[in-house]
């Protein structure tokens, strides 16, 4: 078959698959604070609904998965959808991107059902900062499970930080000291404007070359790691002696939209093929009519070519999704 491709080249071979837009935390950037109205569980895609689309994209080329949400881990018996897809002959790699705060609980299932690599969203290890940006407790269960995926065998373990001006500059250094010591991966993500509250301004973005200014002034210089994965959205590098490695995301300062190759389904089951997009696609819909795979895959295929050129977040023509982060799957 022809591989999912938009009108400026881009295969398309990686599927983001929120399970829920549920979470146990409310950070800002994210969620709102209080009253959020959640989609009720009627309208959530079931495991044999996601694992249906995930088979019928892999004659199209699908190659990755990563389940995201929401929290995906208050989706209950994740381990059993990990389990459905990791059987799927085609499927190469699946990952996961948590807050970690039932992850210690939930590692060993996870990785005995096939899952294998792990992201980990903490924006501060401050314990006071981290309540201020989660405006909720459980800064010390994050790290039991980052340290329980390590122990259970997670290779590589990434840890997710948010860089907002204001907020992180002093967990800088702290963030590549405990590179340094766990060996996990920190990748600073440059703040986008996908919060709930349309909060978002451009001079509260920490850039990504100011992070590595204050690391190589602080720490060691930052030298790229060899073989990085063109598609892949983080700038991947190691200290100059090799122990500690950072990840950059620039996705406000250096889009990476010219090489992407990511489309995601919500958790209500609406095709998306950007994390910015402002039309979706009703696979739900599809799948609860009886449609045929053929009709699916073919949905799939017209949504890949509408793709834009890029999320022009630094143009006057952005527009910010109507959807907050959670709803749309991280």
């Amino acid at each position: 078959m022809e591989p999912l491709i938009d009108s400026f080249g881009r295969v398309h071979t990686n599927l983001r698959i929120s399970v829920t837009d549920r979470c146990n935390i409310r950070c800002f950037y994210c969620m709102p604070a209080h009253d959020v109205e959640f989609m009720p569980r009627s309208e959530l895609l079931t495991f044999e609904e996601i694992e249906r689309v995930v088979r019928i994209a892999v004659p199209l080329g699908l190659k990755k998965i990563r389940l995201t949400g929401g929290e995906p881990l208050v989706r209950k018996d994740l381990h059993v959808l990990v389990g459905k897809l990791a059987q799927i002959e085609g499927i190469e790699d699946i990952g996961l991107t948590t807050n970690g705060i039932l992850l210690a609980e939930q590692a060993p299932a996870l990785y005995q059902a096939g899952l294998r690599r792990i992201n980990v969203s903490l924006d501060a290890l401050n314990p006071q900062k981290f309540e201020k940006i989660t405006r909720r407790q459980g800064f010390e269960k994050v790290i039991e499970g980052i340290t329980a995926a390590q122990q259970v065998g997670f290779q590589p373990v990434k840890v997710n930080a948010v860089a907002v001006r204001g907020l992180s500059e002093e967990e800088i250094v702290p963030f590549g000291e405990f590179a340094r010591r766990t060996g996990v991966e920190i990748r600073f993500i440059e703040y986008m404007p996908l919060d709930a509250d349309n909060a978002w301004q451009r001079d509260k973005v920490l850039f990504a070359h100011e992070i590595r200014e204050a690391l190589e002034r602080h720490i060691l210089p930052l030298v790229p790691c060899p073989g990085q994965d063109p598609h892949a959205p983080a700038a991947e590098f190691e200290f100059a002696d090799g122990v500690g490695r950072i990840g950059f995301i620039s996705s406000v300062s250096r889009p990476f939209c010219l090489s992407c190759d990511r489309f995601r389904i919500t958790a209500d089951g609406k095709l998306r093929n950007c994390l910015f997009s402002l039309e979706e696609t009703d696979i739900r819909g599809l799948l609860r009519s009886q449609a045929a795979d053929e009709l699916i895959a073919q949905s799939i295929r017209d949504s890949i070519a509408a793709k834009k050129e890029g999320h022009e977040i630094n143009t006057a023509r952005f527009v910010q999704p109507e959807r907050p982060m959670h709803a749309i799957g991280g």
